[in-house]
């Protein structure tokens, strides 16, 4: 069945023209028909409403139908639309086609024989033109969903493991907890020291096994009460909380300093080793509630002493200090 409010605007600067259009359209039960009778006044009517199928003549004074389907596909590109643009012309040159499809016409009508096409046509367009659009707004609903996703996504997808969004606000909630009950929020950040001379040594493949059993080794180290995230490429933090601010050090962690240094991880390429430097930053409650921008800064800082001496360091974040 057609759709009979399906929004058609006719173009012509021949008044006459444009009414026979009209007439035609109307008759065939047509609802939603505008004219206009040149193609600036078409394009501020586009602009208004936008419409399905757009019925232009060819030659018009001023900006003729290939110009003005030229503005119609950038008007469409702006607004995600598809118009269907038909031209109603006398020429019948295949080279002059030719060059109205490379400009964006998708249909001409001959005015020889018009009253017999242009029904049978815009039953065509109608067609191409809803399923244009259609697969327009699902493409644009689908990248609005991938951008929520991204937005809401805590999950580092290489390693499984939670990312540096669900750790900042993990982090959060530890030095708020640690703020009303005391004792001590530990961040505790690994960086694999020789990460870039390992990447510039073996393919991507490898490297991502290898993410992969970093991510496995650490987990099987840490407390089950701690929060292990990867939050860089070569950067994995453990968050943890302590009761007892006295039993936040690095003695606390030692294991996991030891179990990923001395022992190499299994690829394909063979076994590995790596080189992980390795901060404790300590926030103890009585000392003031730090932000995790705080926290963070502070064990940056203290990793790269930690590659420098290859020990494993503690530190303690400057509350309020700014980058």
């Amino acid at each position: 069945m057609p759709n009979l409010d399906l929004p058609i605007l006719v173009v012509d600067d021949a008044k006459f023209s444009s009414m026979v259009v009209g007439r035609t359209l109307r008759n065939a039960g047509y609802r939603d028909v505008r004219i206009a009778n040149d193609a600036l006044a078409a394009l501020a009517l586009m602009k208004q409403r936008p419409v399905s199928v757009l019925i232009a003549d060819w030659l018009m004074p001023e900006m003729d139908g290939l110009a003005l389907t030229d503005q119609v596909r950038q008007q469409d590109e702006r607004n995600n639309h598809y118009t269907y643009v038909m031209l109603l012309t006398a020429r019948e040159s295949v080279a002059a086609l030719a060059e109205a499809f490379d400009r964006g016409v998708d249909d001409f009508i001959y005015k020889s024989d018009m009253t017999k096409q242009l029904i049978p046509r815009i039953f065509a367009a109608d067609r191409m033109a809803e399923r244009q659009n259609t697969l327009l707004r699902a493409n644009a609903l689908l990248i609005e969903n991938n951008r929520e996703l991204e937005s809401s996504n805590i999950i580092d997808l290489e390693t499984g493991l939670c990312n540096n969004r669900y750790g900042r606000d993990r982090l959060t909630k530890i030095l708020r907890h640690a703020e009303s009950r005391g004792g001590a929020s530990a961040y505790l950040l690994c960086g694999i020291r020789n990460w870039q001379e390992l990447k510039r040594k073996h393919p991507h493949t490898v490297m991502n096994e290898l993410s992969v059993g970093i991510a496995r080794r650490l987990s099987t180290l840490i407390r089950p009460i701690d929060v292990l995230c990867r939050v860089g490429d070569n950067q994995f933090a453990i968050i943890a909380y302590f009761p007892n601010s006295d039993h936040c050090t690095t003695t606390a962690f030692r294991r996991v300093f030891d179990g990923i240094n001395h022992k190499a991880l299994k690829t394909t390429a063979g076994y590995i080793s790596i080189e992980a430097g390795m901060v404790l930053c300590k926030a103890d409650a009585q000392n003031g509630t730090p932000s995790v921008q705080d926290m963070e800064r502070a064990s940056v800082h203290g990793l790269v002493d930690a590659y420098e001496t290859r020990r494993f360091t503690e530190t303690a974040p400057k509350i309020g200090v700014s980058a």
